[in-house]
């Protein structure tokens, strides 16, 4: 469910069954305390909704926007054409190509328009690099994200420990 305070965090699917993956980014954001907004907008559907989205994200507080879209995925980069803001693609598997044709479509981009795009599906480091972004002006964000990195270590290292045990 969306954040009750302002949100930082716009998550934005091409279509509503998208909605399984887009859980992932959002419960990712919640982990760290980060209140977001969760909408539908597709860049070919109703490419006046998705413009009109990305031109007022700033104006209403949004920090990150964060794209998940599948085919031709074309929504992270419609979006970054009309914001400013930051924008993390996140190429979906939903097509009989796996989710190449997203990620080829999300990830080559023209010069001017960038969207920083991470693996197909991949959801919660969308999200993460979406906390990084903005722990760059929020310290307890910094340390949240320090605390994450030193409980990935320390599994890592419980689960070696436990393969040398057995």
């Amino acid at each position: 469910m969306p954040s009750k305070d302002s949100p930082l965090v716009g998550l934005v699917m091409g279509s509503d069954s998208d909605l399984p993956v887009m859980r992932e980014a959002a419960a990712a954001l919640e982990s760290f305390g980060v209140p977001y907004e969760l909408t539908v907008a597709s860049a070919h559907r109703s490419p006046a909704l998705a413009s009109g989205y990305a031109r007022a994200a700033r104006d209403r507080g949004l920090k990150v926007l964060v794209a998940g879209a599948g085919l031709a995925a074309h929504l992270a980069g419609a979006l970054a054409a009309e914001t400013i803001l930051p924008v993390v693609g996140i190429p979906l598997a939903s097509s009989p190509l796996g989710g190449l044709d997203s990620l080829l479509s999300t990830v080559m981009m023209p010069n001017g328009v960038p969207v920083a795009t991470v693996a197909i599906g991949g959801a919660q480091n969308a999200a993460i690099l979406a906390v990084q972004i903005l722990a760059l002006s929020d310290e307890s964000l910094a340390e949240k994200l320090l605390e994450r990195k030193v409980a990935l270590a320390s599994a890592v290292a419980e689960k070696a420990a436990a393969l040398k045990t057995s």
